[in-house]
């Protein structure tokens, strides 16, 4: 009996965190996916692992609520610098309702708001960069059209319930210090040495991180005392980092 009474007692409560059940890398069950429509989301992207992260709020921090693999992307490893050159974009990226396309000819589209204050200030060029559906790329993370449904869903019952923005963060891959290493001499390294700081951000806080751009240079504000999860969270969403 008291087993059917905690499991009874875990369905009424609406902001309840499976963090503590089963880490925080593990998506939120499907059938309690839908009671979640409306809540501040969150994006990772994580171009070499193929991987866009949706994260939902729940309570006070951003849990999982699903990874999809990215079915295509463009222009490899690295920024975008210039219209034409293929690349799928890599920073900061901010998403308003007037940036959704649900009739895109790419089946549904989210544009991530290239350039912004950062790519302006170095110069990149380009437009109409998104998440779409359908599977192509020439400069887009393309995802298939199932995915993006949900992803479109989620977004956009977050901004219609008053979320101001949907933050889009886009890295080269997990930022571990393995990763790092394993990409030290790359040309791009200075940059991505900008983007880690906003990747240990979440990881510490599960907050999306609080970005600015000073002098050309992505800045990332310290988390506050009170923002730090409790060290058992911490430990159970750094053991994603090995995928």
């Amino acid at each position: 009996m008291r087993i059917i009474a905690f499991f009874l007692a875990m369905l009424l409560m609406p902001c309840v965190s499976f963090a503590g059940l089963t880490g925080s890398a593990a998506p939120v069950n499907k059938e309690y996916k839908q009671q979640l429509m409306g809540s501040p989301v969150y994006i990772q992207i994580f171009k070499e692992e193929r991987t866009l992260d949706l994260y939902v709020k729940m309570g006070e921090k951003y849990q999982l609520l699903d990874s999809y693999s990215i079915c295509k992307y463009s222009g490899g490893l690295g920024p975008k610098q210039r219209q034409g050159d293929f690349k799928s974009p890599e920073g900061f990226y901010t998403v308003q309702r007037s940036q959704l396309k649900p009739d895109s000819r790419f089946y549904k589209a989210i544009n991530i708001g290239f350039p912004n204050a950062y790519d302006r200030a170095h110069g990149y060029e380009g437009k109409y960069l998104m998440i779409h559906g359908n599977c192509v790329s020439i400069g887009c993370y393309a995802m298939t059209d199932s995915g993006i449904d949900e992803i479109f869903q989620f977004v956009t019952g977050a901004l219609v319930f008053g979320q101001p923005v949907v933050q889009v963060s886009i890295y080269p891959f997990r930022m571990t210090d393995a990763n790092m290493q394993r990409h030290k001499y790359s040309a791009y390294s200075d940059f991505w040495k900008q983007l880690k700081p906003g990747y240990d951000y979440f990881a510490l806080t599960q907050q999306p991180p609080m970005v600015s751009v000073v002098d050309g240079r992505y800045v990332v504000s310290k988390p506050l005392s009170h923002e730090i999860v409790h060290p058992q969270l911490a430990s159970n969403y750094s053991l994603t980092e090995a995928k």
